[in-house]
């Protein structure tokens, strides 16, 4: 019913900067909150940023100062602006949104994934 698709990620050299989007489609009257996982390899998937329909925004410190993340409520639309990136940003990427798509409550829904490797 709802799909999140993510886009953007690649290989980049430490120091280098990478540009994600997560684009909401399907049966959307609105959504509340929206953020951006990372899972590595051997690690559970911790939260990266989160951002709520106000714009109000909370980071990881790992990565505060570091990355920016926004939103296009009119497009439904999330970003991450990842700069300065270091190989311990090396993960699968999750954009995650809590929906209200006409029913009495709201839900959860994950992307699939995007990958980031910060390598030389």
């Amino acid at each position: 019913q709802v799909r999140l698709k993510e886009s953007g990620g690649g290989l980049v050299q430490p120091g280098g900067s990478l540009s994600l989007s997560c684009a909401a489609s399907g049966s959307i009257l609105s959504i509340s909150a929206m953020g951006w996982y990372r899972q590595a390899p051997g690690k559970e998937r911790e939260l990266v940023a989160v951002i709520t329909s106000g714009g109000n925004t909370n980071y990881a410190d790992s990565v505060k100062g570091r990355f920016t993340i926004s939103r296009d409520n009119a497009k439904n639309t999330l970003y991450l602006q990842m700069n300065s990136l270091k190989p311990e940003d090396t993960a699968l990427y999750y954009c995650n949104a809590d929906v209200e798509g006409g029913t009495a409550y709201v839900m959860e829904y994950w992307g699939q994934g995007t990958q980031v490797t910060v390598s030389s």
